[in-house]
């Protein structure tokens, strides 16, 4: 199989690296707008740079797309266009009209097609889901979840980010649909900029918390924070009427107890994204090898990407007009 990755920025060449390991992967290619990047790369991992996407893609049998999410759209339609099965990172678009639109011809072709949530393919996300599908765990009576990052982003990304809810919130709205395996039926949102003006400045938050209740009735409190001084917290926790669990409690989780005698944690904390899914990162893409060769249905679908914006969407308005916000608001 031969694949062209799109992107040599942070997440083209780790997802380079795990492809290299698999027999069925014969050539890799990487292509950059940055041209020296690319090349750069192809010289650290010992594929080959191309210098153009129609070359990139004439000479392909799939498509790892991890380029900026502007250039998502053209690159999709242009590898549906040659049916090459096509690999995302989330999101599928900048905005959910074009994000709808995009789905509905990726569903119309019938070209295999994965989204890039890699909290899915995390071992225990996957044993909570198992858990949760299986009546293990009884009636799921709540859930909680958070995701701090460990500092603010670049002004530069802040300014194209698209936002709390549609960059980093997004994982969390994917993985809630995961575990539960319902749908969120309304929610409510309170943002700050609190010690950061620069998120105010581009009307973004730089913290948040929400509550939502799923279709089932299942209540769901969530938080979010760009800065984080003990590192990269991502967590979840189940509550049954058999079982309790969590997913990101162990011995690198950045937070410390104030209990007597409870020792801090064994581990240096998790400090960034690619540490703490790297293993995951690595499930996905073998993932996806399955995908394009007909093996198995995609795990992440562009109908995933869509719900998991659409809840985004809800979100943004029920920070700004401070008020719930039904789903059933949200264009579909």
């Amino acid at each position: 199989m031969r694949i062209a990755i799109f992107g040599a920025g942070r997440i083209g060449p780790l997802h380079a690296r795990t492809l290299l390991e698999h027999a069925a992967v014969e050539r890799l290619t990487v292509t950059d707008i940055v041209t020296e990047r690319a090349t750069r790369v192809a010289q650290e991992l010992g594929i080959a740079a191309v210098p153009s996407t129609d070359e990139a893609l004439d000479g392909a049998d799939a498509v790892v797309i991890t380029v900026s999410t502007e250039d998502h759209p053209a690159l999709i339609r242009a590898a549906l266009e040659r049916g090459l099965p096509t690999f995302c990172e989330k999101p599928l678009a900048a905005n959910l009209a074009e994000s709808l639109a995009l789905m509905a011809e990726i569903e119309g072709s019938e070209v295999p097609f994965q989204l890039g949530f890699q909290r899915r393919f995390d071992p225990a996300y996957v044993e909570a889901r198992r858990l949760v599908a299986s009546g293990e765990l009884g009636t799921v009576y709540m859930l909680s979840l958070r995701s701090h990052d460990p500092e603010p982003a670049s002004e530069e990304f802040i300014a194209s980010s698209g936002g709390m809810f549609s960059d980093l919130s997004i994982h969390d709205l994917d993985i809630l649909r995961f575990l539960t395996g319902s749908e969120v039926e309304e929610v409510f949102c309170l943002g700050s900029a609190r010690g950061f003006p620069l998120y105010q400045q581009y009307h973004d938050y730089a913290m948040a918390v929400a509550t939502m209740k799923l279709v089932d009735g299942t209540p769901v409190v969530l938080s979010w924070a760009r800065h984080d001084p003990l590192g990269h917290d991502v967590r979840a926790e189940i509550f049954g009427s058999r079982d309790s669990v969590s997913v990101g409690l162990g011995p690198r989780m950045p937070l410390r107890s104030l209990e007597p005698g409870v020792p801090p944690p064994a581990g240096p904390p998790w400090h960034i994204f690619l540490d703490r899914w790297d293993d995951a990162y690595h499930d996905e893409m073998i993932a996806f090898i399955s995908v394009a060769r007909g093996e198995r249905p995609s795990p992440c679908s562009a109908r995933d990407g869509v719900e998991a914006l659409r809840i985004a969407e809800a979100l943004t308005v029920a920070a700004a007009e401070h008020r719930v916000v039904s789903l059933a608001e949200i264009a579909s």
